[in-house]
């Protein structure tokens, strides 16, 4: 019987502390009459699992269209490995720059020499921009594993 009365006293304390912080809250909240500023927003991202080079583009190309439905474009920004022996790689969604030609000359049909996965996602921008330019709605691309250890890709407007 003393350990009820005990638990009875201990769950007044603590409802009794819980009303004196709910009520101090509610009255530095309504002292404010402010509207809730905003203090850090996320920009919509997207993530893709792939396993070699065509996928990297394909995964591009798919993110390219996600980000299209928030009025944005895809940025890689972090690549990692999986454990199960794949890649990942993560897109977020960011403002559209008036990029309208091609970071460097560009040619759809010349065969272009990469070493990193961000390097083949620079060139297929650029191919797509190339052919966005000449009028053409799609891009599409053979990656090869040359016999020097190089990669290589080569773009065609479609």
């Amino acid at each position: 019987m003393i350990t009820t009365k005990a638990l009875i006293r201990s769950g007044i304390a603590v409802s009794a502390t819980a009303l004196v912080a709910l009520t101090t809250v509610s009255c530095v909240s309504s002292s404010r009459n402010s509207s809730p500023e905003e203090i850090a927003t996320s920009a919509p991202s997207v993530t893709y699992e792939y396993r070699n080079d065509d996928e990297l583009v394909q995964a591009n190309q798919r993110a390219v269209l996600y980000c299209n439905g928030y009025n944005l474009v895809p940025q890689p920004s972090n690549f990692s490995n999986d454990p199960n022996g794949g890649k990942v790689v993560i897109f977020d969604c960011v403002a559209p720059t008036l990029l309208v030609q091609p970071v460097q000359q560009f040619s759809p049909t010349q065969t272009y020499t990469y070493r990193t996965d961000q390097e083949l996602l620079n060139l297929s921008r650029n191919a797509q921009i190339q052919c966005l330019n000449a009028g053409s709605q799609q891009t599409t691309s053979t990656t090869a594993m040359n016999t020097d250890g190089s990669r290589s890709v080569t773009f065609r407007c479609t």
